[in-house]
């Protein structure tokens, strides 16, 4: 029985877990935190599962705007001036990433098999949890002021109808009939009804802990620090509480992989993206979707705790203090979006997060052999789809793990990438 070690209990981790339990390895999870805690990118997301999300960050001529983000702390995307000069090398190769049409349809085309039918994914992961509730598939609405404003998206929305998305175009009176909790200035929508959403992320994550151990895994409370690697093997990884010794090790670590894709011989560029979410309890407004504001660039989702707001990007590292003003922001612009909510709303009622995404400059995960020990895999990266991927990613940590051939191509996620 081969000895597997996952690092991370986020959901990408555990889905790993799960799929290598099936296959009848003995796995141990190494999480420092509670799986599905405050602590954790998985616990704060948006919540979609949108197999649409294949349009990655950078976009062609959006250096013409890096100015303003350096110059704007409460933007939908900004840069601390005090960590631009450790950001240069991932930010110059971020500006590649997208500086053309061309190089945007290509990652999305990477995007595309990973995001494929996520929701049905997750359902089956989440029933065989206990929890298939959290799982749902309603459809996103993409609101936009105009068809204008749609039509000037065009290159996003014709790159995602070439990898398979389908959506219904809904005018004013339509998106009225939709959604009547929107704010009238939204007169144009598009509805992608293959989207989908985990209404909960935390409590999906600790039930996907609960499954790994009733499927015979442990869950370890500690930190992974290092691997012990001996003449190209594994033999263990070091945690703070001493080794534990393994066969396989899968990095999913998120946001905290990079030291440890470096022990296993792999330099790779990867930032957080630090985003933010409020919830608001007891709302007043009960949208019937989430909806994507196209002049938000946020996603606002109801869940069980109440009406979640989340979006906001801020690249300042892993260490500085929150920024809780860009929190605001989000619920500043909540009132622009559901004209109903209160205006003044309890300190009680409103509950603020930030937490790091895991991110690459070019908007491709992680995932794959390590370059210097082939009994290690890389499963992390991922950035805005990490929930939505996971459940595939999971089946292909295990089809890597087994040594089976994967079921499509996995070299643009490579890690020699970055070399």
């Amino acid at each position: 029985m081969t000895r597997v070690v996952v690092i991370g209990a986020g959901v990408v981790g555990l889905a790993s877990a799960v799929e290598l339990l099936r296959d009848g390895h003995a796995v141990t999870v190494l999480e420092p935190g509670t799986p599905g805690g405050e602590q954790a990118a998985s616990y704060g997301n948006g919540t979609l599962l949108n197999p649409s999300s294949v349009i990655p960050m950078s976009a062609p001529g959006l250096w013409k705007k890096l100015p303003g983000y350096l110059n704007d702390p409460l933007g939908p995307l900004t840069i601390r001036w005090s960590y631009l000069p450790r950001m240069l090398p991932w930010l110059r190769r971020f500006l590649l990433a997208g500086s053309t049409a061309a190089k945007v349809a290509a990652t999305a085309r990477a995007l595309q098999p990973l995001l494929a039918d996520a929701p049905a994914l997750h359902r089956r992961l989440a029933e065989q949890a206990g929890v298939g509730d959290l799982i749902t598939r309603q459809g996103v609405l993409f609101a936009f002021p105009d068809r204008a404003a749609f039509e000037a998206e065009a290159l996003s929305w014709s790159v995602r109808r070439d990898n398979g998305t389908k959506w219904l175009e809904l005018n004013e009176d339509e998106l009225r009939q939709r959604e009547p909790s929107l704010d009238r200035r939204y007169r144009f929508a598009v509805l992608v009804e293959d989207n989908g959403q985990c209404r909960d992320p935390g409590a999906y994550v600790a039930a996907l802990a609960g499954h790994v151990t009733a499927l015979g895994g442990r869950i370890v409370q500690t930190g992974a620090t290092g691997l012990r690697i001996e003449a190209g093997r594994l033999r263990a990884v070091h945690t703070r509480d001493g080794e534990v010794a393994c066969d396989r090790a899968v990095i999913a670590a998120g946001a905290f992989s990079k030291p440890l894709a470096r022990a296993a011989g792999d330099r790779v560029l990867l930032e957080t993206e630090r985003g933010y979410h409020v919830v608001i309890a007891d709302p007043g407004v009960e949208p019937r979707y989430p909806v994507m504001p196209s002049d938000g660039k946020m996603a606002c989702v109801m869940t069980p705790a109440g009406l979640r707001l989340a979006g906001q990007v801020e690249l300042a590292g892993l260490h500085a203090e929150p920024n809780w003003q860009r929190a605001e922001v989000l619920l500043k612009f909540a009132r622009k979006v559901y004209p109903n909510l209160p205006a003044d709303l309890p300190a009680e009622r409103v509950k603020l997060w930030m937490g790091h995404r895991p991110s690459t400059p070019d908007g491709l995960p992680v995932l794959g052999l390590a370059s210097g020990c082939a009994d290690v895999v890389h499963a992390f990266g991922h950035g805005h789809v990490g929930l939505t991927a996971a459940a595939m990613t999971g089946k292909l940590v295990a089809d890597l793990v087994a040594g089976r051939t994967p079921p499509f191509d996995l070299a643009p996620y490579a890690a020699a990438r970055f070399r």
